[in-house]
């Protein structure tokens, strides 16, 4: 019996993910299971662009407001968990369109991770800056809890792999020691991928868009909530954009011109990012949205689905 096919809608920010994929899962009686990294997260919601609850009243979605920001969790965790979700909506005869744009946790749900794949500069410079300001000592006594196989086989002084042990784990899930086995099983789906497209003048004024429409709905206002929980810019979640300018702004570091500048510029700059990630997953079926519509991808998706 082959394998079901599962839709994959994915795109850069601000192309139009959201809208469209609410009104095809509509059409095929399907759940959105999001692949959104940052949508995990309660209290993130201007920020994130996240589904309003109206719109997920509209269609079932799974994978929104499952953590808190403080809370941990890995494109490895999400990639297992939404493998466990998506099989128990095909074996109960619900559609699943994969909805989002974050390239690690699409590619741990479809093909898996392995150690060689996981990397993120960002997670990476995060733990070189708890060496500096924690001691070496802290990080190696954190690896010995999370992955103690590593541990006993790394020396202290050893702060490149340290680093590099603690990278894969936060990222994955998992301990390196797990990775040298080999590679994960890739999921036991067919993914079909459509690829969401505009001309890079028309994307970038959609996100400068995007971005005025935030900070006019309470994006400061998002942001000092989540201050006022006792969260700032050193945890994980809220190292991202949108947020990191908005605490810098608070912390007086730019004034608030600087501040709307930078999430323009780096939501542009991630823009590229995604992009160049999705241009190296073979078989997308690409759709420039200037020129075609929700018909056209209907249909497409209805002939190969």
């Amino acid at each position: 019996m082959s394998a079901p096919r599962v839709f994959f809608l994915i795109g850069p920010t601000a192309v139009g993910k959201t809208e469209l994929s609410l009104e095809l899962a509509s059409r095929f009686s399907a759940d959105i299971v999001s692949a959104d990294s940052r949508q995990i997260y309660r209290y993130m919601d201007i920020g994130t662009a996240k589904p309003t609850p109206k719109e997920r009243s509209r269609v079932p979605h799974h994978f929104i407001d499952i953590r808190d920001p403080d809370e941990p969790y890995s494109a490895g965790e999400f990639g297992r968990a939404a493998r466990q979700c998506i099989a128990d909506l095909l074996r109960r005869g619900r559609g699943v369109w994969v909805v989002g744009g974050s390239g690690f946790y699409l590619q741990a749900l479809v093909a898996g991770l392995f150690a060689p794949q996981v990397s993120d500069p960002l997670v990476k410079e995060k733990w070189r800056q708890a060496i500096r300001e924690q001691g070496r000592e802290a990080v190696y006594a954190y690896l010995q809890r999370v992955d103690p196989e590593t541990h006993d086989r790394l020396h202290i002084n050893d702060t490149q792999r340290i680093v590099r042990a603690l990278e894969v784990y936060e990222l994955s899930g998992r301990p390196i020691s797990h990775f040298r086995s080999g590679e994960e099983q890739p999921a036991d789906f067919t993914p079909l991928y459509i690829g969401l497209d505009r001309p890079r003048s028309s994307l970038y004024q959609r996100i400068e868009s995007r971005v005025d429409r935030m900070l006019e709905s309470g994006l400061l206002e998002e942001v000092r909530g989540l201050q006022e929980r006792g969260w700032d810019a050193r945890l994980n979640a809220l190292r991202t954009v949108g947020y990191k300018e908005v605490f810098s702004y608070f912390d007086g570091r730019i004034d608030y011109t600087r501040m709307v500048q930078l999430i323009k510029q780096n939501s542009r700059r991630y823009a590229k990012r995604q992009e160049t990630w999705f241009r190296k997953i073979p078989d997308v079926t690409w759709f420039d949205l200037e020129q075609s519509g929700i018909e056209e991808i209907a249909e497409f998706a209805q002939r190969h689905g």
